[in-house]
């Protein structure tokens, strides 16, 4: 495989979230986080569910990216009070650097669907909350770390499949692009999901990190067509430098699948859900070096937050050129 599992998985479980009235106390879960490297420290920003199944999200700090320890209280984003509807949960952040500033964008259910909301920070402790991107249902943010082209842009995952059971769901990936971060221009399709394969739902991972073959960029898919459960995996795709719309290579089979106990057994069983990703080390251009560490932080069964491990250039020879 091309990922390695961390020994001390699952790194955070709903026993390591403190409690924090009035909503916070012995919760139900923690799962999906975003990821960074800040200060020589590794953050996480967590999902969090309380036993009402509510989402608030949490920081985490590491010195070594593996054993972490828990804020003291939830993430606020100021200035969310101007959005007119309700917003019920905020959940799945993506956490982009981009000119020294940090840009997290997050799913927010509303009563008219999920929308992706952007917040931004310098520093992790205040949080600026600058509008909601999507103009429909939409799912799976990721900003990239440059602009492309002159332009912002923005990978996502339009709910357009309502799925047995009233979930509304979707099979492709596109791109949209913007001058300002907050008005978004025509989603163009980048990648959709293979019918009868492991991947026949698809979505973003974590942000795409820029490679010399190509934008790197790790996703999740699901397998439907199984009587029993959907299974949740990850895969990896290069897209073209230039024109991301372009996936030069894709995995043929998943890089990771839920294998273990923590993974297949949980709030929701069988899902490994790729959202944070740490690259360790670049060259002065900002490509990502073919040896450099990746950690890979995902979600395991809707319930805890695991940790995998490789390599640039395993992840890249993952993917078969098309």
């Amino acid at each position: 495989m091309t990922l390695s599992r961390n020994s001390d998985n699952p790194i955070v479980a709903r026993h390591d979230i403190p409690n924090i009235p009035p909503h916070l106390s012995d919760v139900s879960s923690v799962f999906n986080p975003g990821a960074v490297k800040f200060k020589d420290k590794y953050l996480l920003m967590l999902r969090v569910q309380n036993r009402g199944r509510e989402t608030y999200l949490m920081m985490a700090e590491s010195l070594d990216g593996v054993s972490f320890t828990m804020s003291n209280k939830t993430v606020h984003f100021d200035g969310i009070e101007s959005v007119e509807e309700t917003i019920y949960h905020i959940y799945d952040p993506r956490i982009t650097q981009i000119d020294g500033k940090y840009y997290i964008v997050c799913a927010m259910d509303m009563d008219d669907g999920c929308h992706l909301g952007l917040a931004r920070t310098t520093n992790f402790e205040q949080f600026d909350f600058m509008g909601v991107l999507s103009k429909k249902d939409s799912r799976n943010g990721v900003l990239f770390p440059e602009k492309v082209g002159g332009k912002y842009c923005m990978l996502l995952r339009p709910n357009e499949v309502r799925l047995v059971g009233g979930v509304i769901s979707g099979d492709t990936i596109v791109l949209s692009t913007s001058d300002d971060l907050l008005n978004w221009g025509e989603e163009k399709p980048m990648a959709s999901g293979r019918l009868h394969y492991w991947d026949e739902r698809i979505g973003s991972g974590p942000p795409p990190v820029k490679t010399k073959q190509g934008w790197l960029h790790i996703y999740h898919g699901v397998a439907m067509h199984f009587a029993s459960s959907n299974i949740y995996q990850a895969g990896a795709m290069l897209l073209d430098l230039d024109d991301p719309s372009i996936v030069k290579a894709r995995s043929r089979y998943n890089i990771l699948e839920p294998r273990k106990m923590y993974e297949m057994v949980g709030q929701v069983p069988n899902v490994v859900f790729p959202s944070g990703m740490i690259v360790e080390n670049f060259d002065p251009n900002g490509f990502a070096l073919p040896d450099s560490e990746v950690l890979l932080y995902y979600g395991a069964a809707d319930s805890s937050v695991c940790l995998a491990t490789t390599t640039i250039r395993e992840l890249i020879e993952s993917c078969q050129y098309v």
